[in-house]
């Protein structure tokens, strides 16, 4: 069983959660390219809150797709707290969804830096009626694969999280 496959009750109690409390997600990905909007999809009946998800890899989709900020892009950097939340947002912002979760991050080998290695992974999870927070992880670097696995993880706990803690609808 792959890390994503091991996933899969995880994703769907997120799922359970949202339909008990009337809401739709959307998801906004960098470095998981659709890993999470595509977990969430392979359970039969996610089209009840599964809204849409946007895999916003380069910097000029997340700004076209997501309102992201250029200034923020250049002075923070894709990955960072800041532009997690703009992508969390954005997802809310342009789609029929209550919560979304956002990923942006470093999933290797390359494009590490001092400041930023490998396996550093900023999440955004904004919720209607104005909630936004951000989580910050430095996941090991144990390749592409396992950090990616390990953020799509921590997105679907954020999501159960919010999920599990907004009113209903």
């Amino acid at each position: 069983m792959t890390d994503l496959e091991a996933l899969q009750p995880l994703a769907e109690k997120v799922l359970s959660a949202c339909q008990e409390k009337g809401l739709m997600v959307a998801t906004a990905e960098s470095c998981t390219g659709g890993l999470i909007a595509g977990i969430l999809t392979e359970i039969a009946g996610s089209s009840a809150v599964f809204d849409r998800g946007f895999v916003t890899y380069s910097n000029e989709a997340k700004k076209d797709l997501l309102n992201v900020d250029t200034a923020d892009l250049e002075a923070y950097g894709a990955v960072s707290a800041q532009i997690a939340r703009q992508m969390a947002s954005g997802a809310l912002a342009n789609s029929g969804a209550q919560i979304a979760v956002s990923v942006t991050g470093v999933a290797g080998p390359a494009g590490g830096s001092k400041e930023k290695p490998v396996g550093t992974v900023y999440f955004g999870i904004a919720a209607e009626g104005g909630g936004l927070e951000h989580k910050h992880c430095l996941f090991p670097d144990e390749g592409r694969s396992r950090i990616r696995a390990l953020s799509v993880k921590t997105a679907l706990e954020l999501l159960l999280n919010s999920a599990q803690s907004v009113g209903v609808r």
